[in-house]
């Protein structure tokens, strides 16, 4: 069999900004997911290679996407997602939308405007929390806020990395009309610190992030599962706190990262914060349903 071992970047799921899967997950749940996420990393590994050319790119995806459907086994990283979504009787529609979104990665390199954005987190983001609901057997009335909160961890993620992004892979995703509003073009992403007009840009769209995290926050509060209630409220106090440091600081110049003891403490605090405010809850939904009114 192929595992694509010369293509790894060696990052797994203790790597990420957010946890994956973590113990706070039923046990059951875990190993679909982390399986789902290793295909995905082997996926994202591919698209980000920085040797590889394009046409090789593209006939990785494939043979990921053909073992994933079981007309192979040559993709090492595909089999066990393959088995995974047999014992659970998924189906394998959200890998395959990931998929969608590494093939774009492979071939486009900008985005117009925010809503080109949006469309592409449509396919790198969204199935990733759909996935996890539905293992846990998860309402699909869900999925808005599931998509808001998916959303929003893949563009602070692309705010972080924008530096990086441009230098390594010449991409994008910093919308261009966005940058264009503020006076400056891609190529001041090489600077090394951001100027004062590209500091407004992604303070801007910083923000513009953080407005997705209202509707995300509905989500520990609309699952069923009360540690998937607490994984994910933690995930949204991280994705909050990581806001600030979109907003405050600059990311070619200073860190925008937390420490992993400050991921666990702002992690702790918001779970606990959430599974309060599921006893509270009754009185919350009130709240939320008048505010959505107004």
């Amino acid at each position: 069999m192929t595992n694509l071992a010369d293509f790894k970047s060696g990052k797994t799921e203790r790597d990420e900004n957010f946890p994956v899967a973590s113990v706070v997950i039923a046990r059951r749940c875990r190993v679909p997911i982390l399986a789902f996420y290793r295909f995905a990393r082997a996926a994202d590994d591919v698209a980000d290679h920085p040797r590889l050319a394009e046409g090789e790119k593209l006939a990785a995806l494939d043979l990921l996407e053909a073992t994933l459907l079981g007309r192979t086994d040559a993709a090492d990283d595909a089999v066990p997602l393959r088995r995974a979504l047999a014992d659970t009787g998924l189906t394998p529609g959200h890998a395959l939308d990931l998929l969608t979104a590494f093939r774009l990665d492979v071939s486009k390199r900008r985005y117009r405007n925010w809503d080109e954005l949006m469309h592409y987190c449509n396919y790198s983001a969204m199935p990733v929390g759909r996935f996890v609901l539905d293992v846990h057997g998860e309402a699909r009335s869900t999925w808005p806020a599931s998509d808001a909160l998916c959303t929003a961890l893949q563009v602070i993620n692309h705010l972080q990395d924008c530096a990086k992004d441009y230098c390594a892979l010449d991409r994008v995703y910093l919308p261009l009309d966005a940058l264009a509003a503020h006076g400056v073009g891609v190529e001041v992403l090489a600077g090394g610190k951001a100027s004062p007009e590209l500091r407004a840009c992604l303070k801007l769209l910083a923000a513009k992030t953080g407005h997705l995290l209202a509707d995300a926050t509905k989500l520990p509060y609309q699952v069923t599962s009360l540690r998937l209630a607490a994984e994910t409220g933690a995930i949204v106090g991280l994705a909050r706190k990581l806001v600030q440091f979109l907003i405050t600081r600059d990311p070619l110049s200073e860190r925008v990262h937390l420490t992993k003891a400050g991921a666990i403490a702002v992690a702790a605090r918001a779970a606990s914060a959430t599974l309060v405010g599921r006893i509270l809850q009754p009185k919350w939904r009130d709240e939320t349903e008048k505010a959505d009114a107004g």
